[in-house]
Parts: structure tokens; sequence; C-alpha cells
């Protein structure tokens, strides 16, 4: 991930989490110093060899492997680290060094995934996990409580330290995964080909910037078309098939929580491109573990003047779609 679309997507998590309201507890030169060890990253992993030690803030972002340790220098009581790796990868994570206090309420929680403004990346329908086997808690299970592997390339962790110089080491290792699923993009443009072989799962690709995805080739289970149209289609008409693809648009990280701006279910082989003006646009695949499903697209950053113009009393207002 090159240097720029790294500090875009660490302020963009800034302006989030500041409506999370854990931004108050950050102070500005603790922000500015963030940005800058995520600029200067690319020049300390040159030597393969290299291994990353840093200290960790009350707010951080996470895209290589190393050892992050944190010290509190006064009471930290609502603390994240949002932790991505590449699409095709997992994260495990390991606690090390802890000296919290459990019993004054001191307490660290890693979650397979990312909460933001309180919606969960994968949702609840997209994850294959219940919601309470995605947190690991640290003060609540002593004996797995200190190891974590996600699901997919995101994961985070929160943590609530009363005491000064308390603190913990976090260990952060990536796994290659052969068949990526529910994927947040480190950058807003690339490409990328989802496959789901025969299983019954929901795939999403979130990409946190107002893009235009090119569908380039499309492989569903039943073919019913050969022909694509851009317009939006019948919600039902797709859902019932079992085996579609939608995209999807809005300015939350809950899939089922955003705008559905097309379903395809038919096998495309073509070019089909649309322009989503949100926060977070999603490729999403569902299958009904039945077929072999392969779905491949493109997305490039929209610039300022394709950015669709907003309609009044509409849910353009707030996503505009194009």
């Amino acid at each position: 991930m090159s240097v720029a679309p790294r500090a875009q997507l660490f302020l963009f998590l800034i302006s989030l989490s500041s409506r999370m309201g854990l931004s108050r507890y950050i102070e500005d030169n603790e922000a500015s110093d963030g940005l800058y060890s995520l600029l200067s990253l690319d020049q300390k992993r040159e030597s393969e060899d290299f291994i990353l030690r840093r200290p960790l803030r009350c707010l951080d972002m996470l895209a290589t492997e190393g050892y992050f340790t944190f010290v509190a220098s006064r009471p930290q009581l609502a603390c994240a680290t949002f932790i991505i790796a590449e699409p095709n990868e997992v994260i495990s994570l390991e606690l090390s060094d802890v000296t919290i206090d459990c019993s004054a309420g001191d307490f660290i929680k890693m979650f397979d995934g990312w909460v933001l403004k309180g919606e969960k990346f994968p949702s609840a329908q997209d994850h294959l996990l219940p919601l309470h086997e995605r947190y690991t808690d640290y003060c609540s299970s002593t004996a797995t409580g200190a190891t974590s592997r996600s699901s997919q390339n995101v994961a985070m962790i929160f943590f609530h330290i009363h005491s000064s110089d308390s603190g913990f080491t976090l260990a952060v290792k990536k796994l290659h995964n052969p068949f990526p699923c529910n994927i947040m993009s480190q950058s807003p443009e690339g490409s990328f080909t989802m496959v789901m072989p025969h299983a019954r799962r929901n795939c999403s690709f979130s990409i946190i910037y107002p893009v235009e995805i090119q569908l380039t080739d499309l492989s569903l289970g039943q073919a019913k078309s050969n022909e694509l149209s851009q317009q939006r289609q019948v919600w039902s008409g797709c859902s019932g098939s079992g085996d579609f693809v939608e995209l999807l648009g809005g300015n939350g990280v809950d899939t089922s929580k955003m705008f559905p701006v097309a379903d395809l279910c038919f096998s495309l082989s073509g070019l089909a491109q649309m322009k989503i003006g949100c926060d977070n646009s999603v490729v999403r695949l569902v299958s009904s573990g039945n077929y072999i499903n392969r779905v491949s697209f493109q997305y490039r950053l929209l610039e300022g003047n394709e950015l669709p113009k907003t309609r009044e009393n509409s849910l353009d207002n707030f996503c505009t779609v194009e």
C-alpha cells in the first residue's frame, strides 16, 4: 500500500473515531505522531529482516507486522487500535507483558473485524461466528485471552486503563488466506477477484472511498441472462436466486444497513461500471453453496468533479449514487 492512501485511511479513521467519542482522549500531537509513523513506515521496512517495534498510541492504526507497546502516561479510558493486512491475509494478535488491573476495571478486548460508529465489519449476516465469539476479552478468559486470530484482513483491539505506567505489548503477525472473504481495501484503487467454492457464505469487498467500480467478469452457478442493465433492479429478483452479486453504498461499514445500488444474478463477461459517491462502496458476493461463484472487478477513486450532485429530500443527500 502506498504512503498517501495509508495516511488518508488513517485520517479517515480519526474522523470516524471522533464521532465515536474516542478522539477527545487523543491530543493533537499524538495524532500527528501517528500519521508521521505511517508515512515513515515504508522506509523502515526496506530490510526484510527488520522487525518493527514502536510505541502504541491510544488511537492508532497498524498496517505491518511487529511489536507495539502501550504504556499509559495517564488514565486512558477509551482507546482503540485498527489493524489491517493485505486482502489475502488474516491477522494473528498476541498480548504479552500485560500489567493492567482487571479488578480495577481495566480491560483489553480483541475483536474479529472493525467497529466504526457502532457498526461492525463484517456484518453479523456475513461473518461465520456469532457476535459474542468475535470478542476475545483478556480479563475474562485468562487461559486463551492472550491470543486472537481474525477471519479476514482487519482486526482491532479496545483497551481501558486507569493507572499510569500500566500497559501491554501487542504482537501482530500476518498469515496467508487462500480464500479471502470480507475484505477491507487499504487503497482507493485496484482490482480483485472474489471466489467462493461450494460454500454457503456471503463475502464483501469494502472500499472506504467514493469510487467507480467496473465489473470485468462474473461467473455464477445459474446464468439467467447474457445482458447487463446498469439500472436498479427489483431487490427480490436476485435475492431469491441464492447466488448473486450486489453493489452497495453507504456511510457506515455494516453492509446490512447500506443502500442497494444494483444486483446481478446472471453471468457476465465484459465491462459494466457504476459510480458510487459514498464514504463506503461495497461489492458483495452471495453464495448458496451449490456452485463455484466468482466476481472480478476494478475500482478507482472518484475525482471531485465526478461526485454526483445531491438532490433535496432524498437518500441522495446522505449518500449519492450514479
